[in-house]
């Protein structure tokens, strides 16, 4: 009789625990697919409210995976269509894949598969990018996101005409990780960035056609939003608001060449950077001859002036000026610096000036940057 009962007590008890297991199994489920038609029920809301704001999303085919403590989007050729722009652009990718776990739904997690494309809408694509990986996260949620981070292996961008192909990027490893520092994603907006880059070129720039390596720490001050808007108005409204952007690090190398500094540049009136960074420089002979800067300083309007004014006291003195000009560039400018090391090379540490859009190293002009607006 004892052994029976004992035998009934241990089949009770299993037959407990697995009534629990089901139940925690099928409670869990209830929650996964809860959990699931809430995320389906967010996308939509989502996209209505961004296509009312001037920006579509769709998606050739949408799945949601990821049972038991995942919610997986997978979407089979993504489109995005900013109609605010003008004219309208289209962005297009493979495939994209976000995923958020259960315990920890602010944490969004994606990868997109290339080649992504860029194109007025209606129009063939004008850029095209590519990569071996692309993965992003996303602290926050998708209307007030906090922090963002993208890490790229191996990306390329082109440009596209016609059947042709122009490598505009070039690079081994990017990261980019960006979080509002003040105010919110639709009221003034304060941005910190961090730019990292390993092995990366631009090839259209001979100055930066050669690999490099390089960290970047930004501050971004004037923003209104992020709404979507050409970046000629975004531009514009930084300056109108007094806005600017805070080098607070950067160290940049190329070769024997290496670069530190830091500083704040803002925009004028006319749409130019104006500011100054300080800048310390190892390697400078061969920053100056990467830039062209012997024919800058030669072929410069100042240089022009002089020049004149030397050959009318005397024909050919203004060429002989103007050639040891180039030629005494680098010695001047180390004289006009100060003598330092860094990482154990010598090195001199000089501003960097922009003044209505044309750089000067020191006193010597080395180009112009374009207006924004």
């Amino acid at each position: 009789m004892a052994a029976g009962y004992s035998a009934r007590r241990r089949n009770r008890r299993y037959i407990v625990m697995v009534a629990l297991v089901v139940a925690l199994f099928g409670g869990w489920s209830a929650v996964w697919y809860f959990a699931v038609g809430q995320a389906q029920t967010t996308i939509e809301g989502w996209r209505a409210r961004e296509a009312k704001a001037g920006r579509d999303y769709a998606c050739g085919t949408q799945s949601l995976a990821g049972y038991p403590f995942r919610i997986e989007v997978t979407c089979e050729r993504p489109t995005a269509v900013f109609r605010a722009l003008t004219p309208p652009v289209e962005i297009a990718a493979a495939n994209l894949l976000l995923a958020a776990q259960i315990y920890q739904p602010d944490l969004l997690i994606g990868e997109v598969k290339g080649p992504l494309t860029i194109a007025n809408q209606g129009e063939a694509p004008s850029l095209l990018a590519d990569w071996t990986l692309f993965q992003s996260s996303v602290r926050g949620t998708p209307l007030a996101p906090q922090r963002v981070a993208l890490v790229f292996d191996a990306p390329l961008v082109d440009r596209v005409s016609g059947g042709s192909r122009q490598p505009l990027l070039r690079a081994k490893h990017v990261e980019l990780h960006g979080r509002i520092a003040e105010g919110s994603v639709s009221e003034n907006p304060v941005v910190e960035a961090a730019l990292q880059f390993e092995e990366a070129s631009l090839p259209a720039l001979p100055a930066a056609s050669a690999p490099m390596d390089g960290e970047i720490v930004t501050v971004l001050r004037g923003l209104r939003d992020f709404s979507p808007k050409p970046w000629p108005v975004r531009f514009r409204e930084i300056q109108a608001a007094g806005g600017r952007i805070d080098i607070t690090q950067a160290r940049v190398q190329q070769g024997d060449i290496l670069a530190v500094g830091g500083g704040s540049l803002s925009l004028n009136a006319n749409g130019r950077l104006e500011g100054q960074l300080r800048v310390t420089i190892a390697g400078l002979d061969q920053f100056l001859a990467k830039i062209g800067a012997q024919q800058i300083v030669q072929n410069s309007s100042t240089m022009d002036r002089v020049a004149g004014a030397l050959d009318r006291l005397m024909p050919g003195l203004g060429g002989l000026a103007r050639q040891q000009a180039g030629q005494n560039i680098s010695a001047g400018i180390n004289l006009l610096g100060e003598p330092t090391t860094l990482e154990g090379h010598r090195a001199v540490t000089l501003p960097l000036r922009f003044s209505d859009g044309a750089a000067f190293l020191g006193p010597v002009p080395i180009g112009k940057t374009p207006a924004l607006f």
